[in-house]
């Protein structure tokens, strides 16, 4: 794989696929001989956290016999994802704790980038900027040498995003959740990458889903010349000149050798993603008016969770995703759409004047069929 920058502020290349350490295999042998796999195969950057069990420890035997100076090594951790011990709060002292402690577990005398982890609100970025705070933390840490880099990783409201990015002269890479069924953010990663900022997307195959069968975007992908559902959605992602690389969560070889073939069959012609972008737009809106997900049908008497049953309907009816979204069905906790009394109170809060009555008909037609 070729290397391009890592954004414009920190002075690194990467190739457009890397490592995600949040799903490695349990068995450490197994972990270590998988991560040292996927450098060898050119991944470089590393993602892992804190929170994420002992994947620091497995990239830490990983990065053993010379394996650390071939690698970008990057740790995260917050105190609101997070808590170690009960006092911990988001101050410079506490976050300086946590970086020699992520230091330690991957048996490494400094990290290349360590970052917020998962700003989500206005509250939490105010507190990691604040003075003292967080930020101030790891600059330290910066100037002291144990730390190269920082930025953060984000869930937040895409408007917010965009006014941080505006101020964050601090922040060179920023952690999105992206995929082709969940675009919300392209927004938010097109105004940060116009600040120099390294852009990278976790969650790519949208936790795996995108690796079971849909006819609808196995067609799809054969109209643009993608082999396989998880190519399309990597090369979508690739061929957007904001994002700079994506991560895989990986926990087998062919995790690692399935995407980086993806990485190396190139970008998608300016055409193809237009034709792409227009039929996913499609989708999303077909989807999106279907149901917002806002939840004023609730609560339902019953105590059917008739927003997840109408994703799942989503799912089943305008992506294609038949076995999983059945698969979800069966294992809802809460009472299925049998349980319905067709009360109509439902339908009299939805915003989007659904038939919901019909729609529990259908999920029991077809969602609750073997």
């Amino acid at each position: 794989m070729k290397l391009i920058p890592f954004g414009q502020r920190s002075g690194f290349r990467v190739p457009q696929a890397n490592i995600g350490g949040m799903r490695l295999p349990q068995d450490t042998g197994t972990a270590v001989a998988l991560l040292r796999h996927a450098i060898d195969s050119g991944m470089r950057y590393i993602d892992t956290s804190r929170g994420y069990g002992d994947s620091e420890i497995k990239i830490g035997q990983a990065l053993k016999d010379g394996y650390r100076q071939k690698v970008i090594l990057s740790t995260k951790w917050s105190p609101w994802i997070m808590r170690i011990e009960e006092s911990d709060n988001t101050s410079a002292d506490c976050v300086r704790k946590r970086i020699e402690e992520s230091m330690k577990r991957l048996d490494v005398d400094y990290l290349d980038y360590y970052q917020v982890w998962n700003i989500d609100s206005r509250e939490h970025y105010g507190q990691a900027v604040a003075k003292g705070g967080m930020v101030d933390g790891i600059q330290k840490a910066i100037s002291e040498k144990l730390v190269g880099h920082t930025g953060f990783t984000t869930h937040d409201k895409v408007e917010n995003i965009i006014e941080y990015v505006k101020e964050t002269d601090w922040c060179e890479i920023i952690l999105f959740s992206c995929n082709i069924l969940n675009l919300i953010y392209e927004k938010a990663i097109e105004a940060a990458h116009a600040k120099g900022i390294g852009i990278i997307i976790m969650n790519p195959v949208a936790g795996g889903l995108l690796g079971r069968d849909s006819s609808m975007l196995k067609a799809l992908a054969k109209r643009v010349g993608a082999k396989t559902i998880p190519e399309l959605a990597i090369r979508f992602l690739t061929s957007n000149p904001s994002v700079t690389t994506v991560i895989s969560g990986i926990s087998k070889m062919s995790d690692v050798d399935s995407t980086v073939a993806a990485v190396d069959r190139g970008h998608f012609t300016p055409a193809q993603m237009d034709l792409l972008r227009k039929i996913l737009a499609e989708m999303h809106v077909a989807d999106k008016v279907f149901c917002t997900g806002c939840r004023y049908c609730m609560p339902c008497s019953k105590e059917i969770d008739i927003p997840a049953i109408m994703k799942m309907i989503a799912q089943y009816r305008f992506w294609g995703f038949q076995e999983p979204a059945r698969g979800g069905y069966r294992d809802l906790k809460s009472p299925k759409a049998d349980a319905c009394v067709q009360c109509g109170k439902c339908e009299e809060k939805c915003t989007q004047h659904l038939h919901i009555m019909d729609e529990m008909e259908y999920a029991i037609r077809n969602l609750a069929s073997a």
